[in-house]
């Protein structure tokens, strides 16, 4: 068997309740599906008014042999953990539809469960490599900038470590957002893809260096020599052609948005590989935001307009999801920690903790 009927009009029913009860984008709904489907293929596709705490015991057991169909590595702890808990939220809420409540009890969901050892293990992180400002200057000096392509590509380098954008907004801007004037980014959700279409103000962040020069000068470009109007693209896709031989190939610029991100994430890593560096994506310039911010903000006040700046409505986030302390910087920190405290010290430390407390105490 490839699917069961009776399992089908279920699924069906708990993917609209994913999406319309509790607002899940399509991503997210995809991967409860798809731990759904890789549990009836466990069961050849038993109906699930048939499931028994047993098939899902067994079920936990086959994951850890379980290998990536792309890379055919074993799968990590992590995604091992992702599955079981979708699979543990749909069971309850199996648990209650018409048909299946004198089938399935509450406690056989609690069987999909990773043991204590392996979900720290899944929980775990690792030092995540991010950009110093230093090396993120050495791209954009050493980016060639020729072609109106390497221009745009260098461009969009330089934009995300001003405004620190995720890729996902970056593709979809248009000039009209852009406020040089101002020195300001409107992220305005009914047109830019930000996450859970938040509405975001972005002011650019003091870098330095020549970011914000690049930046001026590509729209510069764009409104001047390629006559772009508000409505049009920011960064536009490539354009397509036949070259000279008659071959496919890039041939400038079209007037169109990016389907995705995933051209973009190609452009980061080649230009940074092209520098001699590490092919560092998007993302962990927002990373490298939140490190510079370790070392520029002075004051509780001014991390909160930081971290807000970066889209998060809490410091907190900062904190632990962007916040790690670099190896090296962690060293510095703690042979400067055997010095007398300077003037001032404690009390700018007294209001970092209170401000940390009060995220904490609303949650």
């Amino acid at each position: 068997m490839k699917h069961n009927e009776e399992n089908e009009r279920i699924k069906r029913a708990y993917r609209l309740h994913l999406k319309a009860a509790r607002g899940l984008n399509d991503a997210s709904v995809d991967v409860a599906t798809a731990a759904i489907h890789r549990f009836e293929e466990s069961t050849a596709f038993r109906s699930f008014k048939k499931c028994h705490f047993e098939q899902a015991v067994a079920f936990r057991r086959r994951l850890e042999d379980a290998r990536n169909e792309r890379t055919g590595k074993t799968i990590s702890k992590a995604t091992a953990l992702q599955i079981l808990n979708a699979l543990r939220a749909f069971f309850l809420w199996l648990a209650e539809q018409p048909g299946y409540r004198s089938r399935i009890r509450y406690s056989d969901a609690d069987y999909f469960r990773l043991s204590e050892k392996d979900k720290r293990a899944a929980k775990a992180t690792k030092p995540r490599p991010v950009p110093t400002p230093e090396q993120i200057e050495c791209v954009l000096q050493r980016s060639p900038g020729v072609t109106v392509l390497e221009r745009r590509n260098r461009a969009m380098v330089a934009f995300t470590w001003l405004t620190g954008v995720r890729d996902g907004a970056l593709v979809t801007l248009k000039l009209r957002h852009v406020d040089l004037a101002n020195q300001l980014v409107d992220q305005d959700p009914r047109e830019v893809r930000t996450k859970n279409s938040k509405q975001l103000r972005t002011t650019f962040f003091g870098v330095g260096g020549s970011a914000r020069r690049i930046v001026e000068e590509w729209i510069a470009e764009l409104r001047r020599d390629h006559l772009w109007g508000n409505d049009d693209p920011l960064f536009p896709a490539t354009a397509i052609g036949q070259d000279s031989e008659q071959q496919f190939a890039a041939v400038g610029l079209a007037r169109t948005h990016w389907a995705t991100a995933d051209a973009v994430q190609k452009i980061f890593k080649q230009l940074f590989e092209g520098a001699g560096l590490n092919g560092f994506n998007p993302h962990s310039f927002r990373h490298a935001l939140a490190a510079l911010a370790e070392r520029t903000c002075r004051n509780p006040e001014d991390f909160k307009a930081w971290s807000q700046n970066l889209g998060h409505s809490g410091v907190l986030t900062t904190f632990f999801s962007y916040g790690t302390v670099s190896e090296q910087r962690q060293a510095e920190i703690i042979k400067t920690l055997t010095k007398p405290p300077e003037e001032g010290v404690d009390a700018l430390t007294e209001r970092v903790m209170q401000a940390v407390r009060r995220e904490l105490a609303n949650g």
